[in-house]
């Protein structure tokens, strides 16, 4: 088959856009963080990306979209020590060559792998870390990937529909970092100490190149350039701009003021929603998924606090539960008008409940399967290597202590002044008194006071 160019510049260009949401969920957790986590929490990010990279190459490409299998695909298909360039090297019938579509894929591993580090942020050994990330990617992600897109037990047997990761990324990664909080514990003065973001126009950034990001994520899943890439972009947006407004609504309602991290947490609650239905319902209907989503992730943020496990940037009360959300709008009002895939009307839309049954049964095997084996692997971790760093170094800061660097170096540049760079340029900081001069020494005008930046 030959190579279709118009299909192939276009998802390249989603690779890419893919590519920048773990940079961009680096910077959103990051600003969440406290200071003294920052770094800490951003590595986690980027070493997902070099690591997770690796091993998809290598055997989880293979894993995940080999042939044959309810559980993993072949594994000597795709194996990564062969070489696709040959003109029959294309992915189905989409005229994209192998290694596009690998490259594609690969960015949905790694942001999945880099979802669940948001709930362990300033407690958790890197070392630790790294060990489960691959641990995770290979025991989990690269088989629940097979199983609900390659063709195994969630998507092909039970046929349960997930259009770009509802599924295979946020619930899966949202059931991981569940389970590890436990296995970790709370951070030291959780809940009593406020941990509240430090730098919330990070946030706002972070959250800015998910949502550009996003649309490689969502409207690319469909990997040729067609009407119904059109509509999976139109409704990741509006879903968005709709949970946006349902997230502030709570917190207008509930604490009087609405919040820009609100507003930052609403956009990303409607993305995860959106991500699994997005080709599957009308732009109304996702609109008001939008809202829900929106709306009732405000509210599950909350759940922590009740339940008492310490998820430290809510991927659990956003990914978790706008990932179940969005799976299961599908069964609600998923309809054949805009997809061929969906076999069944909606609940909501044709009354029939088939299609809803079936969302909820692969959700719930993802949320069950991915659980059990993070917890496994956490508890595995925390007693060999160890998974948690001592009280004193979380109460010091994990930046300094696991990775010798912070964030903001506000220490004195010279031995003779206090205040860093702020002191420098004379913000905030109290200037000596004047040296006594001669009257006569003294300018006839005054002298500008005007403070350098």
């Amino acid at each position: 088959m030959e190579i279709d160019t118009g299909n192939t510049a276009w998802l390249l260009v989603s690779t890419a856009l893919v590519l920048l949401m773990t940079p961009g969920l680096a910077l959103f957790y990051g600003g969440l963080n406290r200071s003294k986590g920052m770094l800490n929490m951003m590595m986690m990010s980027f070493s997902s990306i070099g690591l997770v990279s690796i091993l998809w190459l290598f055997y989880g490409f293979t894993v995940a979209f080999g042939e044959g299998g309810k559980f993993i695909g072949d594994l000597g298909q795709y194996l990564g020590t062969k070489t696709f360039v040959g003109e029959s090297d294309v992915w189905g019938e989409t005229g994209i060559p192998l290694y596009v579509f690998i490259a594609f894929q690969m960015m949905f591993a790694v942001i999945t792998v880099a979802l669940i580090s948001g709930a362990l942020s300033d407690r958790t050994k890197f070392a630790g870390w790294l060990v489960f990330a691959a641990g995770w990617a290979t025991l989990v992600y690269f088989p629940v990937a097979h199983m609900v897109w390659g063709g195994g037990l969630i998507g092909g047997d039970i046929g349960a529909l997930d259009f770009a990761g509802g599924t295979a990324v946020h619930i899966n990664a949202g059931a991981a970092a569940l389970a590890l909080v436990l296995v970790l514990g709370k951070r030291v003065g959780w809940p009593r100490e406020s941990a509240k973001p430090h730098n919330i126009p990070l946030v706002a950034l972070g959250a800015g190149l998910l949502w550009f990001g996003w649309f490689g994520f969502n409207a690319g899943s469909e990997l040729t350039a067609d009407g119904v890439t059109a509509l999976a972009f139109v409704n990741t947006q509006v879903a968005t701009a709709a949970a946006l407004l349902g997230w502030i609504v709570v917190e207008w309602v509930r604490d009087g003021k609405p919040t820009l991290v609100g507003a930052s947490s609403g956009a990303v609650a409607g993305l995860v929603a959106i991500t699994p239905a997005c080709a599957f319902v009308t732009p109304a209907a996702a609109v008001l998924l939008g809202l829900v989503a929106g709306a009732v992730c405000a509210l599950a943020v909350g759940l922590k606090y009740r339940l008492g496990y310490d998820d430290s940037l809510d991927v659990v009360g956003v990914h978790f539960v706008g990932g179940w959300i969005g799976c299961l709008w599908i069964g609600l009002f998923g309809t054949a008008s805009v997809s061929s895939l969906v076999a069944s009307d909606g609940l909501l839309v044709g009354g029939d409940a088939t299609l809803l049954g079936k969302q909820a049964l692969g959700a719930l095997i993802v949320t069950v399967y991915s659980f059990v084996i993070a917890y496994a692997l956490g508890f595995v971790i925390d007693k060999t290597i160890g998974f948690r760093i001592s009280a004193e170094a979380e109460v010091d800061g994990i930046d300094v202590a696991e990775h010798a660097e912070s964030a903001y170096d506000l220490s004195p540049t010279t031995g003779g002044s206090a205040g860093g760079a702020f002191a420098m340029a004379g913000i905030g900081a109290s200037r000596p008194a004047p040296e006594p001069t001669d009257p006569a020494e003294e300018p006839a005008e005054p002298v500008s006071e005007k403070v350098a930046g």
